[in-house]
């Protein structure tokens, strides 16, 4: 059957976005509003191997409490025998992506998106939500992927290593107790640093190496590099 008459719930399906360890995501378009949607369809019995069935309850859970512009949406779970199947917002692409066929981008390019970013992230903050960045066609950030999210009670301190360790601040590396906002700052900085400069600061193929990149000596920043960066961050185009 070609992949246009495949149907899920009240969405025909379109192609294949993407195939992880668990399931795919595709994309797929409302059968009456021609509203387009990505549909992550997770394997039940793929999850329960690898035991993974908490986090995607956890980003189900999260995607549920979160309301945002620059969040992503959860229209509907769809659920099936063998299958969860998340109804989310249709982004369209990656910001590391852009980036990578755009080049670094210009200050003001670069100050629209940060300003996104860490409004969400503020945002996730105070519902105590401590995750990948999407653009929409119009070129604004979502926030996306909260399977390695972690929810932060008070006085509380995560444990667990998340996401890409090219973002990962030192204290996560290193296996320290953190409190979990400081983190998603570090890797804000980061994320600024590539958008700027259109690459990363941490990198190497080998993953001691990078650890000890990212560890190195820190005298901090100058008075007139924190004027500048705040500059940045509030100053309007």
């Amino acid at each position: 059957m070609a992949s246009n008459k495949i149907k899920i719930g009240q969405y025909n399906v379109l192609q294949t976005l993407g195939v992880g360890s668990f399931g795919k995501v595709k994309l797929a378009v409302h059968s009456i509003t021609g509203h387009k949607v990505a549909l992550k369809i997770i394997n039940r019995k793929k999850i329960a191997n690898l035991d993974m069935a908490g986090r995607v309850k956890r980003e189900i859970q999260y995607l549920k409490l979160l309301r945002h512009p620059h969040i992503i949406k959860l229209y509907e779970v769809i659920t099936t025998p063998t299958d969860i199947i998340m109804v989310i917002e249709y982004a369209g692409g990656e910001l590391f992506n852009y980036i990578v066929e755009k080049g670094r981008m210009s200050e003001d390019d670069a100050r629209r998106f940060f300003q996104q970013i860490i409004c969400a992230v503020e945002y996730c903050h105070r519902h105590k939500i401590v995750h990948r960045l999407l653009l929409d066609p119009y070129q604004n950030v979502k926030i996306a992927d909260f399977g390695l999210s972690n929810i932060m009670t008070d006085g509380d301190f995560l444990k667990t290593s998340c996401g890409s360790p090219n973002y990962a601040a030192p204290e996560v590396i290193s296996g320290k107790l953190y409190a979990g906002p400081e983190v998603d700052v570090w890797s804000c900085g980061v994320i600024l640093y590539v958008m700027l400069c259109g690459r990363l600061p941490f990198d190497d193929e080998y993953i001691p190496t990078l650890f000890k990149k990212i560890n190195g000596e820190w005298k901090g920043a100058s008075s007139k590099g924190m004027d500048e960066a705040r500059l940045f961050c509030y100053r309007t185009k």
